[in-house]
């Protein structure tokens, strides 16, 4: 499709966005890409260091004098007024200067739903890159959206948006998917020579990998022999599972077991894993979204930040076809992978915002639903008191294990996992336990108040499918 078309006929109209957590690696990249394109404009930059992203924004070219640094509401006005950016630490300040969508950045679970809750009631649109936020307040915030003919948004270039791009692509051609997903962050990249197997900065001896590169008659014996080949390396990222949360909700696909399957497995692999168990793959439950760590060799591509669709095949023909032309089915022909193997981060976030603004249309979902909660079990015997803090690149809370549970199946009263993130127990709560909404002394009130509130209007619906099938 020639995406021009999309926007060939919007008057030359100019998009404006304001970006909080303005200072970060994916608000980069969008103010890099932002620069190339004249319809779209940043008009109000949130970070806590101002200084940091006035000299981020003069790096990337933006002009030193046009950057205004505001404390005052009138300031904030009066810069964008006059074509300049207003850079605000303050978050409040952030509507004191009309735009037209909110791209929130932070990370923050309770600060990115005051922000993207303040835009919305002040008719702005939202494009929400923190999937914390969204993991726990999503179902809220479009349901605020809707009833103001506004659209709250997953934001293309992450993988979450992307992934529901490819799916709903193919559910639009009429393709029977069974499971869909994305891999882990890094790949593992193993040497035949050395017989080791490096993720990202950490390498560890695996000789064992150079018999299970292929996948042999037994797929599950295969992966179950792999994945103890590397097992000093890390499986299943915290932010793995709120991402796979974003898309279960806009997708209605839900996991197959609560702490996702991540197989090891090779992009050519995909068909033959991601199949049915009476198929020889490893799902119990079509309609799976689930996550696998990308083996490769030194030199091949990376499919890290890639995301994937397992069809099933139907006209002999056509498929055998597609397979001589160089794409992914199964040993038996059955099952096909289709996949984009990139994310390309606030590169391709423009389209999401020029989408909202000029078209009120999203890049996710229409009608988002509980279909999975993001939770949490403690990995080991938690004491009352104890700080449920939140950290590291990948925002994991101290001392709980992400799991990720189909909406039909969540308690009614568990804990969201960025819910329970910076609140401190209230009991004790023994090892392998969920956290429960009453295991927190003091939790975040507008979290708790979004969670409930769009957990009551938009809770997973009774469905029947996902069952197991050949």
């Amino acid at each position: 499709m020639n995406l021009h078309h999309l926007f060939a006929d919007t008057g030359g109209r100019t998009v404006r966005y304001a970006l909080s957590g303005a200072g970060g690696g994916f608000a980069r990249t969008l103010l890099a890409q932002t620069r190339r394109l004249p319809g779209l404009v940043p008009a109000v930059l949130c970070d806590r260091d101002l200084p940091r992203l006035r000299a981020m924004l003069v790096e990337l070219g933006y002009d030193g004098e046009r950057l205004a640094d505001c404390a005052g509401a009138g300031a904030v006005a009066d810069a964008v007024a006059g074509g300049g950016i207003a850079l605000v630490a303050d978050a409040a300040l952030l509507t004191a200067a009309p735009w037209d969508i909110l791209v929130e950045a932070t990370g923050s679970p309770a600060a990115g739903l005051a922000m993207a809750e303040r835009a919305l009631r002040g008719g702005r649109h939202v494009a929400m890159v923190s999937k914390e936020v969204d993991s726990v307040a999503g179902l809220y915030l479009a349901d605020l959206a809707a009833e103001r003919g506004l659209v709250y948004t997953t934001a293309d270039g992450d993988q979450p948006a992307n992934l529901i791009g490819l799916v709903t692509w193919a559910e639009l051609l009429g393709l029977d998917v069974v499971a869909i997903g994305k891999s882990t962050e890094y790949d593992l990249v193993y040497d035949p020579e050395a017989g080791t197997v490096t993720q990202l900065d950490t390498t560890v001896p695996a000789p064992e990998l150079s018999a299970l590169l292929g996948l042999g008659d037994d797929v599950r014996a295969t992966l179950a022999a792999r994945a103890a080949a590397v097992a000093a390396l890390p499986t299943g990222a915290t932010a793995d599972y709120c991402e796979m949360a974003v898309v279960a909700n806009n997708t209605g696909f839900r996991p197959d077991t609560e702490r996702l399957h991540y197989p090891v497995a090779r992009i050519a692999e995909l068909a033959d894993v991601y199949r049915p168990r009476a198929a020889g793959g490893v799902l119990d439950r079509t309609g799976a979204v689930d996550v696998f760590s990308a083996l490769r060799l030194p030199g091949e591509a990376s499919f890290a930040g890639g995301v994937f669709v397992v069809v099933r095949t139907d006209d002999p023909v056509t498929w055998e076809t597609l397979r001589e032309k160089g794409h992914v089915l199964s040993a038996d022909g059955r099952y096909a992978a289709i996949y984009l193997p990139y994310h390309l981060m606030g590169v391709e976030t423009p389209v999401s915002l020029l989408s909202a603004v000029l078209h009120h249309r999203p890049s996710g979902g229409t009608d988002p639903r509980s279909y999975a909660v993001l939770a949490g079990r403690a990995r080991t015997g938690l004491p009352a008191q104890a700080a449920l803090a939140m950290g590291g690149h990948h925002h994991d809370v101290t001392g709980v294990q992400a799991v990720l549970l189909r909406g039909e199946e969540a308690p009614d009263d568990v804990a969201p996992l960025y819910l329970a993130a910076h609140a401190t127990l209230a009991r004790p709560v023994a090892a392998g336990e969920l956290i429960r909404i009453a295991d927190l002394a003091d939790p975040d009130a507008g979290l708790l108040r979004a969670w409930r509130a769009g957990r009551a209007a938009r809770g997973c619906p009774d469905r029947t499918e996902g069952t197991t099938a050949s």
